[in-house]
């Protein structure tokens, strides 16, 4: 009897869980859609008004004299606590809430989301931290320009991609998003306001020629200073992107012709990415910039409208029909391919998401906004999470990709596999090479609940990230990480963070990184 009644309360609690998992759509449909749709249109209509009337830079001047100011108080008051970003938990990337806030001084940097300046001749544009990847190819692709790594989802802001991590399918050609960045204004523990840059830069720009601070900035999450802005590099764009799909029947082939799109094609192909359907069937896509088709036989296909299948199901069905196909797709909508259905994490949150009678009616309202889909998660939806959900990218030599993607299937067995070649260049840093040569990487990205009855969301992490390390690869720190800190000092190369930490009076200002992104610190 007393075993009966202590199993009540657990299957009380899965068939909540399973309520709620499976109707969750209930909530997201009529509330999370239509929240989600007014805010976008509001916050685009507010950024309009701002880049008419040129207010940003003046104002950018009063925040930032605002956030040295709270600076300067919190130094006066005897620098008592650490300190941190004013930015609400709910809307971070990551699927997890901080802990290391509570007790932290904020500072608010938060209402650092405008685009500065765009200047053509050193072809550039400034813009605040929290300015998004669909703020940004909204404004330059119209004025035929764009990022050389722009990373997929709208939601992404510059500082997360800066502070953490961003690749994308243009990164097998310029690397991450860290590397398109020409410098980065910043402000110290102290109050003080610099503008950092390389060495090769620093001649050119009025600039304080800080580069240990400019290289040990990425991947930081913030634990040396407060962005308040980046300089990044642009390119000439055109109206279209040609891509060209590829099929392949065996992992095999996918590695071995990703490795060879990824190098034989760099200087005419703009963009490679791949998607990996089940262990041996997938797609390849290369992309390069076009003005449109030549041919009226050629098809374009504008897969950002709100009707168009999710594009991962797109390229599954395009690869049962043919071994190669060719598509023109709008510059912008390709940027965006994966945005509608956040990869394919919808599906399970929308299970009917995809069906042609919800895209035509109310999918003009997708996506919901990740941080309001992170802000109504009840306490019970994350325990089953944690049992059942994946979300890693784990960065790894391509030379390796075989061997880690049959770790990921005995692990986790989830599909499709998002597989991005990038190009890590020797520098500097928390992801420097230990070699010093540079080379091909690849992001492999698992995203969704897995059916594997073995899945332990901490064993089965470890497992991944031991294999990360073995290949001298590097795991996406968003994610849950449950390597010690010993284990997360082998991965990253610390000897240039604690360098600069020291130097500049970082250690009783800001927590350790590894306090940041360690399962631990976050609930």
């Amino acid at each position: 009897m007393e075993e009966e009644a202590d199993e009540r309360p657990i299957l009380c609690e899965r068939f909540l869980e399973f309520i709620m998992f499976h109707f969750r759509w209930v909530v997201v449909v009529p509330i999370l859609l239509p929240l989600s749709f007014i805010f976008n249109i509001a916050f685009e209509v507010r950024n309009r008004i701002v880049h008419f009337v040129s207010s940003a830079p003046n104002a950018h001047v009063r925040k930032v004299k605002y956030i040295q100011e709270q600076l300067k108080e919190w130094s006066a008051n005897g620098r008592k606590t650490k300190l941190v970003n004013a930015r609400p938990g709910w809307l971070t990337m990551s699927f997890r809430f901080p802990l290391y806030k509570e007790n932290a001084t904020k500072i608010a940097t938060d209402k650092l989301f405008d685009i500065l300046e765009l200047d053509t001749e050193t072809m550039t544009v400034k813009v605040e931290p929290g300015v998004t990847m669909g703020q940004i190819s909204r404004y330059l692709i119209p004025l035929g320009y764009t990022l050389p790594v722009l990373p997929e989802l709208d939601d992404l802001t510059v500082g997360g991609l800066i502070n953490g991590c961003g690749v994308e399918s243009g990164s097998f050609k310029y690397g991450m998003f860290q590397h398109i960045c020409t410098g980065y204004e910043v402000v110290m523990s102290n109050g003080e306001l610099n503008y950092v840059v390389p060495d090769s830069a620093a001649k050119t720009v009025k600039a304080k020629q800080d580069t240990s601070l400019y290289y040990a900035i990425p991947w930081s999450q913030g634990t040396i200073c407060f962005l308040v802005a980046a300089t990044i590099k642009i390119i000439p764009c055109k109206k279209y992107v040609k891509l060209t799909y590829k099929s392949t029947k065996t992992l095999e082939e996918m590695c071995s012709t990703l490795t060879e799109d990824s190098n034989k094609y760099s200087e005419k192909v703009d963009f490679v990415e791949a998607l990996l359907f089940d262990k041996n069937k997938g797609c390849i896509m290369l992309g390069e910039f076009s003005d449109g088709p030549d041919t009226q036989e050629e098809v374009i296909n504008s897969i950002g409208r709100w009707y168009k299948k999710w594009f991962y199901t797109h390229v599954e069905d395009l690869m049962k029909k043919k071994h190669k196909t060719i598509e023109y797709i709008p510059l912008r909508d390709y940027y965006h391919r994966h945005s509608k259905s956040i990869f394919w994490e919808l599906r399970d949150i929308v299970p009917f998401g995809n069906n042609v009678l919800f895209r035509y009616l109310l999918a003009w309202m997708c996506p919901p906004k990740i941080a309001f889909l992170k802000a109504t998660t009840p306490n019970i939806l994350r325990k089953m999470y944690n049992r059942s959900h994946v979300l890693q990218d784990m960065l790894v030599p391509l030379e390796t990709l075989k061997d880690c993607v049959e770790l990921f299937h005995d692990e986790v067995e989830i599909y499709p596999l998002w597989i991005c070649p990038f190009h890590l260049k020797s520098q500097p840093g928390l992801m420097k090479l230990r070699d010093y040569t540079q080379k091909m990487y690849v992001d492999i990205g698992a995203y969704g609940c897995t059916t594997k009855k073995d899945y332990h969301h901490e064993k089965t992490t470890r497992r991944l990230e031991k294999k990360v390390r073995e290949v001298n690869g590097f795991q996406m720190t968003y994610a849950d990480v449950y390597m010690t800190r010993a284990e997360y000092r082998e991965m990253f190369d610390v000897t240039l963070y604690d360098y600069v930490r020291s130097t500049h009076k970082c250690l009783d200002a800001f927590p350790d990184v590894y306090d940041k992104i360690c399962r631990s610190g976050r609930r």
